[in-house]
């Protein structure tokens, strides 16, 4: 036998997690997005197959043991569950031609069970019992309680279902080896029949819902067939036990809405509410008859597409055409003569509470789904829990995932759509590079040869005019040569550095070593001398594996950019910051500058993009730049501000293990 009555078809499970908003002991765990059934905490009150529109929940069933095992082997009677009028609406009066016809020997009302029982309900309200009194009839119920409510378990009516009294009787009444199949709307008496407390009572369970498939399957139609009663024993007021109230009717027990000893509830939240205020003694109520669904008409496997008021109003019908034509005198002797048949349990506590986790972690949670007050907790349900902090508290318990919460999910999606924007870029930008790369190799091998020739005569030339008395014109016309001819030596050297970026000597490098040597050469250099310069504290004995030359490079060309950007500010400040950001080290280099204009911000390391005057600059050292720290699988990027500076960030993966302690910068 299959321990899990409901559980989840993972193909057909679409996330909507409907089935955790409507599942009333939290025994829906959500597993890579999917909703799983935790069995040992499940009531069976199947609401969550009710309202999973993709049929995402399988129900355990016995048909195959019934129509192989059973119907074979041994005489069978079908009972069936008096709320079958309103399964079978246009045909019930064909129902039992149909299972005799299906193989069953005998088909029986389980009306009659409830019957046998009203007997003892009614003994146990007259009873001196001074607590309330919960009625037993509902599975789902009498599981809630068991599990979530265990101090209540002594509130529960120590009386068997109907179900299980009509299969005692059918039993005890038998000279055969008969077998019992009950048939009815409910899921939770798939689960019932196999208590050890109520053992042997009932030998399979059907559904209305499987028994429309079976018809289906057999080919019966009832519309082809004759109508024909029941088999005895007949029923009496016990067919209204599928209706709200249903069982105080049949037991004769008053219902007066006046009746403050009495109390009726059927579905699943005003279920809860009584429970719960029982629970906290606010009940002064004797006697609580308890329903999960609205009545069992409306129960999860009732298979008909009618209404709650059409379902009632056909079982109403039902009574009103069969109630009359009873014979009383014969179904009061089959009642005395049951009266030595058991028809009583016992309840236990099945404890599957978990303990609320404590306000520490719960807080921890609801911040990894970026809920730090209660005004980010905008309780939208989209999850299944009423609140983001059930929502936390579920997650608590292991039976939630930070996925389902659609705010976090959203900002998550946007950030990887944000992230895959920026990696796209650079894929463009390295593809970019990569062919400027190529053509500048090509460029700078052909333009090096003639170009250091002109340096060697132009140098020549002037050396043999500066020998000459009238050499001054000519010798500055040189000069002028001599010193555009460097600097086009100067930007090829910048293309063959660009184009050789793949090469790296790889060694360990003490970034605040490094980083304390650059600062202090930039201070030294007479050209910043007006330009204050900032260290803040940085990480003592941080180490990078990398290219010392290239990395020392990267922080040249960035503060050769700072300190020419604020050649016109009026504040000139440069200031340096050190610090760690998981497993990279980051520095931070600041400057009080003109700024970047927001239309250049996507130019910026484009190589031979450059804003500084004809002259000053080759536009390549911050495409070097972005690609050394690239080819030291870090990451580059900047904040700038017109009129107030830029702050470059570069990240480069530091070696892991290593201890680090906060010092200064020591700068001589």
């Amino acid at each position: 036998m299959n321990d899990s009555i409901v559980s989840t078809i993972f193909d057909k499970c679409k996330r909507c997690y409907s089935c955790i908003r409507e599942c009333p002991a939290q025994a829906i765990k959500v597993i890579n997005g999917q909703a799983a059934v935790i069995s040992e905490r499940c009531i069976v009150c199947g609401h969550c197959v009710k309202v999973c529109s993709q049929n995402a929940k399988r129900i355990f069933s016995n048909s195959e043991y019934v129509f192989e095992n059973l119907i074979p082997n041994y005489p069978v009677a079908a009972v069936v569950a008096p709320s079958f009028a309103a399964s079978f609406p246009k045909n019930y009066g064909k129902v039992a031609t149909a299972l005799k016809k299906l193989g069953f020997n005998y088909v029986v009302e389980t009306a009659f069970g409830a019957d046998l029982v009203s007997e003892l309900y009614l003994k146990e309200f007259q009873s001196e019992n001074k607590q309330t009194i919960i009625s037993s009839s509902c599975p789902a119920v009498i599981n809630y309680i068991e599990k979530y409510r265990g101090n209540l378990v002594p509130n529960l009516a120590k009386i068997v279902s109907p179900m299980i009294a009509i299969g005692k009787y059918l039993k005890a009444n038998s000279v055969e080896d008969l077998k019992v199949v009950f048939i009815g709307p409910c899921v939770a008496k798939k689960q019932e029949y196999l208590d050890p407390e109520v053992a042997g009572a009932i030998d399979a369970v059907l559904t209305f819902s499987e028994l429309k498939k079976i018809f289906e399957q057999e080919n019966i139609d009832l519309n082809d067939l004759e109508e024909s009663e029941f088999d005895p024993p007949h029923a009496f007021m016990g067919k209204s036990y599928s209706l709200a109230g249903g069982m105080l009717k049949t037991a004769n027990i008053s219902g007066d809405i006046l009746e403050k000893e009495i109390i009726v509830v059927e579905g699943k939240l005003k279920v809860l509410e009584i429970i719960d205020e029982i629970n906290d003694n606010q009940i002064n109520a004797k006697f609580v008859d308890i329903l999960f669904c609205e009545g069992c008409i409306s129960g999860p496997a009732i298979a008909s597409d009618l209404n709650y008021y059409s379902k009632r109003e056909k079982v109403i019908k039902y009574i009103e055409q069969k109630v009359h034509s009873i014979d009383k005198q014969l179904w009061k002797s089959n009642i005395y003569n049951s009266r030595d048949l058991d028809l009583t349990r016992e309840f236990s506590d099945k404890n599957q509470r978990k303990p609320v986790p404590p306000e520490e972690k719960i807080k921890e949670i609801l911040a990894e789904t970026n809920k730090f007050s209660s005004s980010d907790e905008l309780n939208c349900g989209a999850c299944g829990y009423a609140t983001c902090r059930e929502y936390a508290i579920a997650i608590a318990k292991d039976l939630a995932e930070k996925e389902m919460c659609l705010p976090y999910l959203i900002d998550k999606l946007g950030k990887a759509y944000d992230d895959l924007k920026d990696t796209q870029e650079q894929l463009q930008s390295a593809e970019k590079l990569a062919s400027i790369g190529q053509l500048a190799a090509g460029v700078a091998h052909e333009i090096n040869n003639p170009l250091s020739t002109i340096i060697l005569y132009t140098s020549m030339l002037k050396k043999e005019l500066e020998q000459k008395i009238d050499h001054n014109q000519n010798s500055e016309d040189l000069s002028l040569i001599l010193e555009e001819a460097n600097r086009c030596k100067n930007i090829v050297a910048n293309l063959l550095n660009f184009a050789r970026q793949g090469k790296l000597n790889i060694a360990k490098i003490n970034m605040n070593q490094l980083l304390a040597k650059i600062v202090k050469t930039a201070k030294l250099n007479p050209a910043y001398r007006k330009i204050e310069i900032i260290s803040d504290k940085l990480t003592k004995d941080c180490f990078i594996e990398g290219d010392e030359d290239q990395i020392q490079q990267v922080f040249i060309n960035l503060i050769n950019n700072a300190c020419e950007s604020m050649e016109e500010s009026t504040e000139k400040q440069l200031s340096f910051k050190m610090y760690e950001e998981e497993d990279y080290l980051v520095t931070e280099i600041r400057d009080t500058g003109q700024g970047i204009q927001k239309e250049n911000f996507s130019k910026v390391f484009t190589p031979f993009f450059t804003t500084k005057k004809i002259g000053k600059g080759t536009g390549l050292g911050l495409a070097i730049t972005y690609g050394i720290i690239k080819m030291h699988n870090g990451f580059i990027n900047f904040q700038s501000e017109v009129g107030k500076g830029t702050t470059f960030k570069v990240k480069l993966p530091k070696i892991i293990n290593k201890q680090l302690i906060n010092s200064e910068i020591k700068v001589n």
